[in-house]
């Protein structure tokens, strides 16, 4: 005999799950992009190649004497590939026993919460990454001096008084400061935040940062690229659950043959880099002799293409 119409199937409280599980991941990967400034969200196919405009070339001296023929200055571009997005995919599966023993939504739900925050830490170890790949130097004898030689460094390259920075720390470095200054943290995507920190932009805290270390760029320069998980082929073949922004895509089906009910979790999200010298990597207690500079006028410089 068939169910009665309206009544609550095993189905109904999957979708209900997935959804939740979208609007978990989703709106604290939306949280981060507002956090970090970034402006620029562009979907991709998988397998696309990420390059960086690389442009060389030396600036001939101005002095040029009244009537003379002004030399010319050269600079040329290049491509320079630097990784591909990939697709990135997670599954979990639960036992008929364990749904039994802890009840359905302890079982499925709880570790489906688990798995969200580790995917987003699989996402921010991607953000460190390509922030290790700066080319632009910074420090200072404490944290106040480094942070602000960081910021020196980025409102010249990007030619900006009024550039919106953004840092990246190691809690233990700034501790001791955080202890005793009345400033109002937030929490996104699993990392604490602290906006104007210092006067000097937005400072994201994570232990991903080496001791002693920090990574600063202009909100600006950040790219976000990402496989867009509600439309195209891959939607189609698994009937993915997501959002309209397509970050992720989850299913939940069982699996009568092994008693298990399973998860397949499918996301490609990657933050890049529009400029590689437009990341500083700073160093906290040393002199700015130690570890300032950058490119110098006139020569590379990379920008995203």
């Amino acid at each position: 005999m068939a169910a009665e119409t309206n009544t609550i199937m095993q189905t109904d409280l999957a979708r209900v799950r997935m959804v939740d599980f979208n609007l978990q991941f989703t709106g604290s990967v939306r949280k981060l992009i507002e956090a970090l400034g970034v402006t620029r969200k562009i979907a991709v196919q998988e397998g696309s190649v990420l390059k960086q405009l690389k442009v060389t070339g030396t600036l001939q001296s101005g002095e040029v004497a009244e009537g003379e023929l002004i030399p010319l200055s050269k600079y040329q571009t290049t491509d320079v590939i630097v990784g591909e997005i990939k697709l990135n995919k997670w599954r979990k599966a639960t036992t008929a026993e364990a749904i039994g023993k802890g009840g359905y939504d302890q079982a499925v739900g709880a570790t489906t919460d688990k798995m969200v925050k580790d995917i987003q830490k699989t996402i921010r170890n991607g953000l460190f990454t390509f922030m290790e790949n700066g080319t632009g130097t910074a420090a200072g004898s404490s944290l106040q001096p480094a942070l602000a030689n960081a910021w020196g460094q980025l409102a010249v390259l990007f030619e900006d008084d009024a550039v919106e920075t953004v840092y990246f720390l190691n809690p233990l470095d700034v501790a001791d400061y955080l202890g005793t200054a009345n400033i109002e943290m937030q929490t996104v995507f699993g990392m604490n935040y602290v906006e104007n920190f210092l006067g000097l932009g937005t400072v994201f805290f994570n232990s991903s940062v080496p001791k002693g270390k920090f990574f600063a760029t202009a909100k600006e320069n950040i790219v976000t690229y990402y496989i867009n998980m509600s439309s195209g082929d891959i939607a189609r073949a698994f009937e993915l659950t997501t959002d309209e922004t397509g970050y992720i895509g989850i299913k939940e089906y069982p699996d009568e043959d092994t008693a298990r009910v399973l998860d397949l979790v499918m996301s490609g999200v990657t933050f890049f880099p529009e400029r590689a010298d437009g990341i500083v990597i700073g160093t906290i207690g040393a002199t700015s002799d130690e570890g300032a500079g950058g490119e110098d006028a006139g020569g590379d410089e990379e920008q995203g293409a």
